[in-house]
């Protein structure tokens, strides 16, 4: 087992990982830029060493700042947590020419999952469903449009190095084809360096399922069940539950035995998830994601697993502690993504944390690295908190997490707590009648009453 490993993130994902390092007995290197110097997580770790100024690429970007607090520190290992450098195939493979273990997938996988048109050719290899589009990039829009009329409008324009709803453009009908596919292809290269462009079938009202995975290189591999990621705002997930109140006990047996199969077939190691889109009964691969999830919370509150410690037991070489037939599920799920910003308008809101109260009780979890005082950085993602509340039924878990968001207080900045009261409120919520594009709608409605 290691002795020693650097966390190679910020805020409270950061947290998360020293904390099963710290129950597992391993000593943790946090890095931190100079606006995360009083981070909780920095404050906690047994060695910190800060590796540039604010933005990211001059700090949590900097592969060879991190490699140096890396060798200067002594640490056996590093732990990408989320974002950042958590998928980058260069970097992981840099980590390991330095003589250490990356905590994460093998760097070929995160190459080919990370490139969007390869994943979905590789999808269909492996035997999973995916959405009807191009078999590759499409070189200009002409080759698009006469494309889109074999697909059917209306059609995505998706980025080939896609993530997050960047490079990503609807393209309702046929006249509005030329301009999606342009801006398509301006914000691809101007947030990926990369302007591959391919087209997808627009689905109208699906839901947005992924299946947790995990897998030991030595020919184990297990799902821990799905999580319901449909309640959106530009792509930007803010709640996620499991199970999935859509889905019935055949459907999701049924996906979760399709990717368990594509990941061994793939020879996959640590954690991942795969996403798909579902609508009227069928399933259809979007991505996958090589990493850590934010979620990851919702799967270790049914499952009882502690997904961080079983990625670092895996990177050191262990067999998986389960397999397939041993996972069991209880309960219901559900976290709240809770953002330093507006609930209204979503402009962020950094700035000091003057009084600070996280809920608890049973079945009550909050990851956070907040503090009264803290300064929220207006450098970084807005995420400052997960509530994660688990109950024995879906009921009794929106009525417990309800009590939670109204015990939550975070005075000084601006939170989307009241966002999520009212949401859990919301009878197609409550009855778990929603889609992706539900909260768009529900928050364009907000916003016109606001105004």
């Amino acid at each position: 087992m290691f002795e020693k490993v650097l966390i190679a993130n910020r805020g409270e994902i950061a947290l998360r990982i020293h904390r099963a390092c710290r129950e597992m007995g391993i000593e943790t290197v946090a890095v931190h830029s100079t606006a995360d110097q009083d981070a909780m997580h920095v404050r906690l770790a047994d060695e910190s060493v800060c590796i540039g100024p604010p933005p990211a690429k001059d700090s949590y970007l900097n592969a060879s700042a991190i490699l140096s607090a890396a060798t200067i520190t002594g640490v056996d290992a590093i732990h990408p947590g989320v974002g950042f450098l958590s998928e980058n195939a260069d970097f992981a493979t840099m980590v390991e020419e330095h003589g250490l273990v990356f905590i994460g997938p093998k760097p070929e996988h995160i190459s080919l999952m990370g490139d969007k048109i390869a994943a979905r050719q590789a999808a269909e290899t492996l035997g999973l469903p995916v959405v009807p589009g191009s078999e590759g990039a499409v070189a200009s829009a002409e080759d698009a449009a006469h494309l889109a009329e074999k697909i059917g409008y209306p059609v995505l324009i998706k980025a080939a190095a896609g993530g997050g709803g960047r490079g990503m453009k609807l393209a309702p009908t046929q006249g509005e084809l030329l301009e999606a596919f342009k801006f398509a292809q301006i914000e691809a290269k101007a947030s990926f360096g990369f302007d591959a462009v391919y087209l997808e079938k627009f689905l109208p009202h699906p839901r947005h399922i992924e299946v947790q995975i995990m897998a030991d290189g030595q020919g184990n591999v297990a799902h821990l069940g799905e999580r319901d990621c449909s309640l959106q705002r530009r792509h930007q997930k803010l709640v996620e539950e499991s199970p999935s109140p859509a889905l019935n006990p055949e459907e999701r047996d049924r996906i979760g035995r399709l990717a368990s199969a594509a990941m061994s077939q793939l020879g996959y190691q640590s954690a991942g998830t795969i996403e798909f889109l579902y609508q009227n009964g069928e399933f259809y691969f979007i991505e996958m994601n090589t990493r850590l999830q934010v979620e990851h919370p919702v799967t270790e509150a049914i499952t009882g697993i502690d997904l961080v410690r079983e990625q670092i037991r895996i990177a050191a070489g262990l067999p998986m502690s389960f397999g397939q037939d041993d996972i069991t599920f209880s309960g219901h799920a559900i976290e709240c993504r809770i953002n330093a910003e507006d609930p209204v308008t979503f402009v962020p809101s950094p700035g000091v944390v003057t009084d600070y109260h996280a809920p608890g009780g049973l079945g009550v979890r909050v990851d956070s690295g907040l503090y009264s005082g803290y300064r929220v950085p207006a450098h970084y993602d807005s995420l400052i908190a997960k509530l994660i509340v688990h109950g024995q039924t879906r009921n009794e878990c929106l009525m417990r997490l309800r009590r939670a968001l109204d015990e939550f207080v975070i005075e000084g900045v601006h939170t989307t707590i009241p966002l999520h009261q009212r949401l859990i409120g919301e009878n197609d919520f409550i009855d778990g009648n929603y889609n992706i594009h539900w909260l768009e709608r529900y928050v364009g409605n907000e916003e016109g009453r606001a105004e």
